[in-house]
């Protein structure tokens, strides 16, 4: 018979993470850009008062645990309030992706069942399109004060400020089930509409947790953190968590991500670390090369999204003596799940070996467990040449989409679609994808989605899209289409066609014209085939 031991078993919880940053760091700052005038400057202490205030102002509402409240805004601090003031009263702070199409927008904000919705004025625009398709949303709450607050036609629009105003800075955070839903977040990483991954309140903290660690990002009290990954891309790898634990001051961009404008920022702020995708990165030092600008403190960015080509690793390292710390995780891993690091004995490696290591997306973190499998499911070995599907199972990985019956896992680990390979020591590097989406920016691209739209056009008989490697976005979808007979096309015809279809930035780079496709035996076209004609096209 097993002995247990004699420990208290207290929850983990968002409002706990809050509470002790409140209380152990309450002068710490978070210092943002809003949407509107100068920076703003709050503590952690504030944060927790106006947090309550919120709670207190849902509650008023007649929300019920577990209802789910949605936001469609960028890295500031009225939306840090919402991560700790909803989450931490016990409803499901849904996380709205803004570059996604209006209509699987109003689809995800439709199946999460948000009852309300906060937003920034830069997003009125986006309300005004989907709010009448949003029959379940009670109200829309714009996070600003009365006199920046936009009128959107047909739309009864309240200010955040004038929300929380009336109400109490005493609320009693609800000692919760630390395995209940905490936050909401949907992927369009696969085919079809977005997949639902509900995040209870345990996976969120170990996970911000692991953040800290100093094989992580090494976060601390003595530094400043500048998370440019959006805080509605996986809770912005759960930094604004990892931070209030930590002790560490919090500076968040709002919406200018533009190279001049995050330097100035990190500079202004004194920034140690940041984390972003790789075509942010490229902006930034872009601005430094023009300038003749450095960084006098900035030590670290961690990296992730997609691959980070080596030169700009080392010219981080080299030129601008900022470490890169490639990652790797995604929607269903909650935030990250591998890092790169170079280990005391690879601290005597060659530069360029340094590089290529730094350029893999690294270990696992712990808590996080990985294997590679044939397509039999079988385990194959960690030689650092074997490829094949990615598996991933730990404390903070997803078990079931929201809403779905059906298990997403297979034997009890979630397959990724990705393939890699693991090396003896650990190592696991990215190689491809299985499945057809295109990872553009970070963000993914349903190729089938965009196959679809083009063959709604009258004049397309028959489409297919591929990802096409590109210098500066990793991937970029092309187009081929088969007109049909006696039917003529344009190249702009189709993008605009599209433009009204799809997300803007999901309009293919190029399309190309073809009299057919190659198609397999079963009927399906040979996309390899493509992508062995067409590959180069964006890098020639």
């Amino acid at each position: 018979m097993a002995l247990y031991g004699k420990m208290m078993d207290r929850p983990l919880l968002v409002s706990a993470i809050l509470e002790h940053g409140a209380d152990q760091f309450g002068q710490q700052e978070i210092v943002s850009r809003e949407t509107h005038g100068p920076l703003h400057r709050i503590t952690f202490a504030e944060v927790a008062q106006r947090s309550k205030k919120l709670a207190n102002a849902l509650a008023k509402l007649g929300l019920k645990p577990g209802s789910v409240v949605g936001s469609i805004a960028w890295n500031n601090a009225r939306h840090v309030e919402l991560y700790y003031g909803v989450s931490g009263s016990g409803l499901v702070m849904h996380t709205c992706n803004p570059r996604l199409h209006p209509e699987q927008l109003a689809y995800i904000i439709n199946h999460a069942e948000d009852e309300v919705v906060f937003f920034d004025s830069t997003f009125a625009p986006l309300i005004k399109a989907i709010a009448s398709h949003c029959s379940k949303v009670k109200h829309w709450i714009c996070l600003s004060d009365q006199a920046n607050t936009p009128q959107v036609d047909g739309v009864v629009i309240q200010n955040y400020e004038d929300f929380i105003a009336p109400h109490s800075a005493v609320f009693a955070w609800p000692e919760l089930d630390e395995k209940s839903g905490a936050a909401l977040c949907y992927t369009s990483g696969t085919t079809g509409n977005p997949k639902g991954v509900l995040y209870s309140h345990r996976a969120i903290t170990l996970s911000a947790l692991s953040a800290c660690l100093p094989n992580v990002l090494t976060i601390s009290s003595q530094e400043t953190v500048l998370p440019v990954v959006p805080m509605f891309h996986i809770n912005a790898w759960c930094l604004p968590y990892a931070c209030v634990i930590a002790g560490a001051k919090l500076v968040l961009p709002g919406p200018k991500l533009d190279g001049a404008s995050l330097y100035e920022l990190m500079e202004a702020e004194k920034v140690t670390i940041s984390a972003g995708v790789p075509t942010i990165w490229m902006g930034l030092i872009a601005h430094c090369e023009q300038h003749n600008l450095r960084f006098s403190t900035m030590r670290r960015t961690g990296v992730g999204g997609s691959a980070m080509p080596k030169a700009l690793i080392a010219k981080f390292n080299d030129v601008y003596k900022v470490d890169v710390h490639h990652g790797w995780g995604m929607t269903e891993t909650t935030a990250i799940a591998t890092m790169s690091n170079i280990s005391n004995h690879e601290m005597d490696w060659p530069v360029e070996e340094q590089h290529n290591l730094v350029a893999k997306q690294g270990k696992s973190v712990f808590g996080v467990e990985l294997k590679i499998v044939d397509e039999e499911g079988n385990t194959l070995p960690r030689d650092g040449s074997t490829q094949g599907e990615l598996m991933v199972r730990g404390q903070w990985i997803v078990e079931h989409y929201h809403k779905a019956e059906k298990t997403a896992l297979v034997n009890g680990w979630f397959p990724t679609g990705d393939i890699a390979t693991i090396s003896p020591d650990g190592v696991m590097q990215i190689r491809d994808r299985t499945k057809d989406v295109i990872k553009s920016g970070g963000e993914w691209i349903s190729s089938i989605d965009l196959e679809n739209a083009t063959i709604a056009h009258p004049h397309v008989a028959m489409a297919a899209v591929i990802g096409v490697k590109h210098p500066k976005w990793d991937e970029r979808p092309l187009l081929l289409i088969v007109p049909k007979p006696e039917k003529s096309l344009e190249k702009q015809e189709v993008m605009d066609f599209l433009a009204e279809r799809v997300a803007k930035w999901w309009v293919p780079d190029e399309v190309i014209f073809v009299e057919s496709l190659p198609v397999g035996g079963t009927g399906k076209v040979q996309k390899n085939d493509l992508r062995v004609k067409y590959g180069s096209i964006f890098t020639e």
